[in-house]
């Protein structure tokens, strides 16, 4: 295959595809066997949506690629779709999430010991959607459940891994800010007796 066709056939099966698609995946569909190859040609296309401005972009996330509208586009995007077609995750089902992608794997307890609230209608819902997923049992007397999140997880929050999550300090700092900026009140300091 020359050159230009294989990088074409390339876009063509990430513009297809409904998921992100890996790089053993295009190998496959292919018959090839040099991912280095692929994953060249995937860098130059980037270079060239990039360098001619063009409404698209692809992106590495969840362990594949995908193509996207370039973000500059985003208030046309909204224009055009005025309600947003994927399903949105309830305050409760967020936080939970947030508590197992940062903790996982952990048991149902642990997340409702830590929310202080039954979360059994939220775990249902987070499992429905693909959002998480049970990796096992832990080694208790039990052996209740073990959770994690899914590549589904990362598709949704637009991330590569879970090393893309923020990190704690970035939550305090952005805290910090934000009762600089007065857009929050701290709470007063209670003066405890002995």
């Amino acid at each position: 295959m020359e050159e230009n066709n294989f990088k074409s056939a390339i876009e063509a099966l990430i513009f297809a595809s409904d998921k992100p698609i890996t790089v053993e995946q295009i190998k496959k569909v292919l018959d090839i066997s040099d991912g280095a190859n692929v994953r060249k040609a995937i860098e130059e296309l980037c270079s060239e949506y990039e360098a001619q401005n063009r409404g698209l972009r692809i992106i590495e996330i969840a362990g594949g690629f995908q193509m996207i509208a370039a973000t500059s586009f985003s208030p046309f995007l909204k224009k055009l779709f005025k309600c947003r077609l994927s399903e949105k995750l309830s305050k409760p089902a967020l936080e939970s999430l947030a508590i197992i992608a940062y903790k996982q794997p952990l048991t149902k307890a642990e997340i409702e010991s830590l929310r202080n609230v039954n979360v059994d209608g939220v775990m249902k819902s987070l499992l429905e959607k693909n959002m998480i997923r049970i990796c096992g049992r832990k080694k208790v007397p039990g052996r209740p459940f073990v959770f994690g999140t899914t590549r589904q997880f990362l598709e949704h929050f637009g991330l590569k891994s879970l090393a893309d999550l923020p990190k704690m300090d970035d939550f305090t700092a952005m805290a910090k800010e934000a009762e600089e900026k007065n857009e929050i009140e701290p709470l007063p300091e209670t003066s405890q007796e002995a």
